[in-house]
């Protein structure tokens, strides 16, 4: 089922990628609290190919939405690049994060994650 959002709802931003410093925080003076927009396109970049995936993030966003910082997006973010099952690994604490991954931003995001 495909909703009807205006595509901007639903297609990356140019400041939601990470950029060269690599700490995938925006570079604007807007917050991800502060933007509605913002806020709809990270849930959106969040639904995965596995239902698994999806039903963790929807219990993550209905529980720390609110709460999220830009540091805690700009970890997200990061996190939404790897594959399904990746992601999946990490979620379920079959792998824990190494080189890049291993940020402390991301390492706390995924203890929220796997609390959920």
């Amino acid at each position: 089922m495909r909703l009807n959002l205006p595509r901007s709802l639903y297609a990356p931003a140019p400041d939601d990628s990470i950029g060269a410093s690599g700490s995938g925080a925006a570079h604007t003076d807007a917050s991800h609290q502060s933007d509605p927009l913002r806020r709809a396109r990270l849930r959106w970049r969040s639904r995965r190919g596995l239902l698994e995936n999806d039903l963790i993030f929807e219990r993550f966003f209905s529980r720390y939405e609110e709460s999220l910082s830009d540091d805690d997006v700009g970890a997200l973010t990061r996190l939404f690049e790897l594959g399904d099952n990746d992601l999946m690994d990490l979620l379920l604490a079959r792998k824990e994060p190494e080189g890049d991954l291993s940020d402390p931003d991301i390492v706390r995001v995924l203890g929220l994650l796997r609390a959920v």
